[in-house]
């Protein structure tokens, strides 16, 4: 290909690929050297995972969280195709998406992300409830409509995984559901949020206990039926009646990614050098969850939104510099803290030194992630509505 003609396709929308395509659309290429940059995903929207409780306890709205690509990409020359991913081939340097269209590229981003195994216990394909997308979160609400209609004296809920995903809905559910509520949050090891700072996992043992979570540590999921739930403690196994279960452990790396004759590790994740690019392949580069990434120390990062998001930087610029014969930048993970929603008006924070709860770690999140939303002209359609909506509440009543 001519360099007129060069073609940068990305695909996955999330933190790691739309924040990459971004990216790309602002660097400096000179006239003769810009790319066209393709942006490929399943979902019309983009979403911003760390507020997808929020829907929950209706404190978000969609919009606010999942703003379509089209309206994000506006002006910036990425194209977008709304799709999914059926094959990659290498060798060719092709992508075939299920739609019949085939893209050739010269650089390629792999940010597919992860999806939820639901597989490894059986029932919880038929019976559990996954978190991660938009239209998981419409499910979920669903049932939750059904259950809180019903005239059943108590709604009792298991949450699989008392990591971030599985105590973060835990308070937010409790929070909406409130002395109806029965909350059974399960985890296989011995203590809940394993990889978090001592204040936050404190800061949410609190919250839980305030909210009357019980929590089963060192318990196995064995099972899950229409309206039961099978645990392993000890090694005895006890059923335990219960209207809904939610899955949040673990992730999967897609079966498009499996398939690619690319060196990965036991989990299926793409290993790739400390500059993003894929073993064998500089042409290609990973991010996000499906990358087995080093930092610049020799240290796994975690797949977080945090490191997506600080990858996509860096695999902007690598992409840039290998195309303009510079050079490449290793990737340099800065953790910048953590930050949890633990309820309505409530969350916990640590991080450069600070350290919160309650509502002042509520409202510091808040701004956080409202200077992490992907457009300027998003943040400000955000900004202006949280203003604005508890004066209208306020008129409203």
């Amino acid at each position: 290909m001519t360099q007129a003609t060069t073609r940068i396709c990305i695909l996955g929308g999330g933190f790691g690929g739309l924040y990459t395509a971004l990216r790309l659309s602002q660097l400096p290429w000179e006239s003769t050297l810009k790319p066209e940059i393709i942006l490929v995903d399943q979902s019309d929207r983009f979403l911003f995972s760390p507020f997808l409780y929020e829907l929950l306890t209706g404190e978000l709205q969609v919009w606010e969280i999942a703003p379509p690509y089209q309206e994000l990409l506006q002006g910036t020359g990425v194209r977008f195709h709304q799709a999914v991913v059926s094959q990659i081939d290498t060798d060719k340097q092709q992508v075939q998406l299920q739609n019949g269209l085939e893209i050739a590229y010269d650089r390629l981003v792999l940010a597919l992300g992860g999806e939820t195994p639901l597989d490894l216990v059986p029932g919880a394909t038929t019976y559990a409830h996954s978190f991660r997308s938009i239209t998981e979160v419409y499910r979920l609400e669903e049932s939750l409509r059904v259950l809180e209609a019903s005239e059943t004296e108590k709604i009792r809920i298991a949450i699989v995984g008392a990591g971030y995903s599985g105590v973060e809905l835990a308070c937010k559910l409790a929070d909406r559901i409130g002395e109806k509520g029965r909350f059974r949050l399960i985890e296989i090891s011995d203590q809940i949020l394993r990889t978090s700072p001592e204040f936050n996992r404190e800061a949410a043992k609190k919250a839980l206990e305030t909210r009357g979570v019980f929590i089963d540590l060192e318990t196995k999921v064995v099972s899950i039926g229409e309206n039961t739930i099978s645990l392993e403690y000890k090694s005895q196994v006890d059923e335990i009646p219960v209207d809904l279960v939610i899955w949040t452990v673990g992730t999967r790396v897609p079966p498009v990614v499996k398939t690619l004759p690319l060196k990965q590790n036991q989990r299926g994740q793409i290993t790739t050098t400390s500059k993003l690019q894929v073993l064998e392949h500089p042409e290609i580069f990973a991010l996000g969850d499906l990358a087995d990434c080093l930092d610049t120390e020799g240290k796994q990062v975690p797949a977080t939104a945090q490191v997506a998001f600080q990858q996509a930087d860096y695999t902007a610029w690598n992409i840039w510099a290998s195309l303009t014969n510079r050079p490449l930048l290793p990737f340099r993970y800065q953790q910048l803290g953590e930050m949890m929603a633990l309820g309505v008006d409530n969350a916990t924070l640590t991080g450069l030194g600070i350290k919160l709860d309650g509502y002042l770690a509520y409202i510091a999140r808040r701004l956080a992630y409202l200077y992490r939303l992907p457009t300027l002209e998003h943040q400000l359609k955000v900004g202006f509505s949280w203003l604005v909506s508890p004066i209208i509440k306020t008129l409203s009543q």
